[in-house]
């Protein structure tokens, strides 16, 4: 008679349940993003740009769930917050950093930009009822959450502007105080060939990979991995207004518009960084 012991019925179907609550727990979250990025509730101009973007893959790559309290740095027009806000409505908890207007470079746009944010909040309470809108211009306005408290936090193509601002590193250690230890750091920015100057990166737009990795690292954090979700291989990143000639922006206009559309947006790496536990 073999020795070998036989796993007991009870056990293997207990086992069998605990591994499907696994895979209904993955693909409840994985739905509920799906159906956030497809509601009709969002702008559809914004929906045009899901194939640049990339928005459930992304998210995906970050870690995102839905029981998370999750920040956004300086969120523009609410193009993520279309998705996040209504994703961590029940069980979560988005923060929208805005920047705030009377310390920001360009007042103007500042203030636009967060009077739609605060209008998007007040005009759809099912969607946005739940958003907290904190501040971020450091060395200023840190305080995008209560410290310690964020498991995530996202920024999306905002690197170039600190550059601008010279508050880069600042902004980036304002992230790492506001982390729980383990929560991660996303960061999706135009990618600038290897070993361009700072001065250049101002100017195009683009910024070196290298460079992001170093403000991240300086800050605490550790790099925890990268996705060509977003890369571009066709942005030859080399035009006469830097990254703002590709769409959305077509800052020339009709000059090579259709040259730039065919292009699309730009090439963008996809960061991860993790705060270390203790």
């Amino acid at each position: 008679m073999s020795s070998t012991k036989r796993t007991p019925l009870a056990l293997l179907l207990l086992l069998t349940i605990v591994a499907a609550a696994d895979v209904w727990a993955a693909d409840a979250t994985s739905d509920g993003l799906a159906a956030a990025i497809a509601s009709n509730a969002r702008t559809p101009k914004f929906i045009a740009r899901d194939k640049y973007r990339h928005p459930l893959e992304t998210l995906h790559f970050f870690g995102l769930r839905p029981d998370q309290t999750v920040v956004e740095i300086w969120p523009g027009g609410g193009w993520y917050m279309e998705i996040l806000a209504p994703y961590l409505r029940d069980h979560g908890h988005y923060y929208a950093a805005i920047e705030p207007p009377e310390l920001s470079s360009d007042s103007k746009e500042a203030t636009e930009l967060a009077g739609v944010i605060r209008k998007r909040i007040a005009d759809d309470p099912t969607h946005f009822g739940k958003v907290t809108v904190t501040e971020l211009h450091a060395p200023q306005r840190t305080e995008i959450c209560p410290a310690g408290t964020a498991d995530l936090v996202l920024t999306f193509r905002n690197v170039h502007n600190w550059i601008e601002e010279g508050n880069q590193q600042q902004q980036f250690d304002a992230f790492f105080k506001a982390l729980k230890p383990g929560g991660v750091l996303g960061v999706v920015e135009h990618r600038a060939k290897p070993g361009v100057s700072l001065a250049e990166m101002n100017k195009s737009g683009y910024v070196d990979e290298a460079y992001v990795k170093k403000l991240a690292t300086t800050a605490g954090f550790k790099f925890a991995g990268a996705s060509p979700v977003n890369d571009n291989p066709r942005d030859t990143k080399d035009y006469p207004k830097g990254v703002w000639t590709l769409p959305p922006t077509l800052t020339l206009g009709d000059q090579d518009r259709e040259k730039y559309l065919a292009i699309g947006e730009s090439d963008r790496m996809t960061l991860k960084f993790v705060k270390p536990a203790g």
